[in-house]
Formats: C-alpha cells, structure tokens, sequence
C-alpha cells in the first residue's frame, strides 16, 4: 500500500469520527395579535341655523350689510319659489348675489364674506363646548377613542370659514358660490338641501370626504372608518329630517335642539320626538351644566362602550386566527 492510499485512508477514518455538526433550525416568532381595529373615531355633526346660532348666517351677516330686512327677503325667496317651481335655496342664493350687485358699497368676494362672520351669535356656551366635548372623550375613551366634529349646513360655506369656532370643525360642507378671476362671486357651484345633506354624512362615513371622491362604490361596513353607530347628528328642525332618519335607521343617534324663546322651535322637535326621528330633544344650550350637555354625554358613553366592544371582539377574532395559524 502505497503513502498516498495510507494518507487517505486516515483522512476518511478522522473525517468519519467526527462527530456532525448540528443542523440549525429556524425558530418561527410567535405571530402578532393585531386586530386591525381602526373604528375607534365619534363623528358629532351639526346643522348651524338654529342650532348652533339663533337666527340664519345671513341675518347677522349679508341683510344687514346692504340695508335689507330679513323678513321681506325671506318672503321675497319663499314666493317666488312657489311661483317658478324653483328650489328656495337656489332663489336665495341668486337673489342675494342680485342685490349685492345693486349695492356697490359692500364686495362680494370670499373674504368679504368670511370677514362677515365675525357678527354672527351663538346660543349660550357654543365657543366652549368642543373643547369641553374633547376633553370628555378623551377622559371616557381612556385616550383610546377620538372625536370629530363637522357642519353640514344649507348655509354659505364662504360665511362658515369665517367664524370664530372654525378650527374646530374637521369639515364644513355647505353651499357655495363660483368665485371668477378677479375673486367675485358670480354663480352657486355647490347647492346644499335637506335631501343632499345625507350625502355628505355617507361621506364621513366612508372617509371619502372631498368632493372629487365617489361614494357610489361598495364599501364594506368593516372597513368604513367611522360606522353610523359611531355618529351623532345635532339638528333643530324639519330641514334635518332626512340626516336624523337616515343617522337613526343606520344605527346612529340624532337630537333636536331648540331655541326655549320660540315655542314654536319647541313644538317642532317635540313631534320630532315623537315620531321617533330623534333619541333626544333639549333647548340650545350648550353649556357644560345643561340639559342638552347631559344628553350628549349620555350617547357619547353608549357610543364608546360600543367602540370598546368593537375593538375586543376584533381582538377576539384575530388572536384565535393567530392560534389556528401556529397550530397548523
């Protein structure tokens, strides 16, 4: 046997005694329980004239501009909408532009509008109920829960960017006019009705809140970010009885608001009421003591335990989902 063989040899017996060297095996993470909750926001939405000021924008702002008595306006659009078979917001909104035009002391372009709105009134303790609303959620939610508030109103959105309580409001939707090149106001561009305003409460529901975005499509209940179940609509009259029908029927609350100097407003919301169009009816007053401030906070508890219950029963489906996923 030569050298060569001989070497060999000993190299195959060393290699043969040495003893394997142990495969590494990956060790797979447990998996995460993730929920994917994501409904976990309140949407307050709120109607303007008569519910959270007294009287409609334009007699605070525009009529008393150009000299012009509220009364005789009103009745001037409510005629002539009977007479043509028009829309009343469409004759209001021509007429208005009509009579600024004739009046060449006040402009009529967007900052001139918003500038107006510094002489708008509230009811009693409106400029501090959102930040105390806020602060409720929060302490209730356990800082888990968030809130929104909105204004969807038949009003001028060009009067509503101005007011005082703008910064907090995630959106205002209301009526608008076309504002040409040298920034007058020549025609409405966007008309807001009782019949249209359920479109933009689809909105907030769908978390499609620009205009530009459809809402036609199919979106399921699961994915929406803010459930009707999770919406409360603040209106005060027959106007708003297509929102607080359609906020009732989805699963979601509505309260009618009234002014206790007008019985009349009173009457109104009382047959609301009773019509089950409502959970809630209290006067505008919406200081932190109040009737209507009880109320609220009532819904807003009922609402945050459903968003608890929500929230733990996603937890529930994807841990057992994540338990049948290391099982198999």
């Amino acid at each position: 046997m030569t050298k060569a063989t001989t070497s060999k040899i000993k190299i195959a017996k060393a290699r043969a005694a040495k003893p394997l060297a142990a495969k590494t095996v990956p060790v797979k993470s447990p998996p995460q329980l993730k929920s994917k909750f994501s409904q976990d926001t309140i949407a307050i939405v709120y109607d303007f004239d008569g519910t959270l000021s007294p009287q409609p924008m334009q007699e605070y702002t525009v009529l008393p501009k150009i000299g012009i008595e509220p009364q005789a306006f009103w009745k001037q659009v409510h005629e002539e909408a009977i007479a043509t078979g028009s829309d009343p917001m469409l004759v209001y909104m021509r007429l208005m532009m009509e009579k600024l035009y004739k009046n060449d002391s006040v402009k009529i372009t967007r900052e001139d509008f918003s500038a107006m709105a510094e002489k708008i009134q509230y009811f009693p303790g409106v400029e501090s109920w959102f930040p105390h609303i806020n602060a409720y959620v929060k302490k209730r939610g356990a800082g888990k829960v968030n809130v929104q508030h909105y204004i969807i109103s038949a009003g001028q959105k060009e009067i509503l960017e101005g007011v005082s309580i703008r910064k907090y409001f995630k959106q205002i939707y209301a009526s608008e006019y076309h504002f040409n090149q040298y920034g007058i106001a020549t025609f409405p561009k966007l008309l807001i009705t009782d019949t249209s305003k359920t479109q933009f409460l689809f909105r907030i529901n769908k978390g499609k809140e620009s205009l530009s975005e459809s809402i036609n499509d199919h979106m399921p209940e699961s994915e929406r970010p803010i459930p009707f179940s999770n919406m409360i609509y603040i209106g005060d009259g027959m106007t708003d009885v297509p929102s607080m029908a359609l906020s009732k029927k989805s699963g979601g609350h509505a309260i009618a608001v009234f002014n206790p100097k007008i019985a009349k407003t009173k009457e109104t919301c009382v047959r609301l009421l009773e019509a089950g169009r409502v959970d809630f009816i209290a006067p505008a007053d919406y200081r932190n003591a109040s009737k209507l401030a009880a109320r609220v906070e009532l819904l807003l508890d009922s609402v945050i335990a459903g968003v608890a219950y929500a929230a733990e029963v996603a937890a529930c489906k994807a841990e057992n989902k994540a338990e049948n996923r290391t099982d198999s």
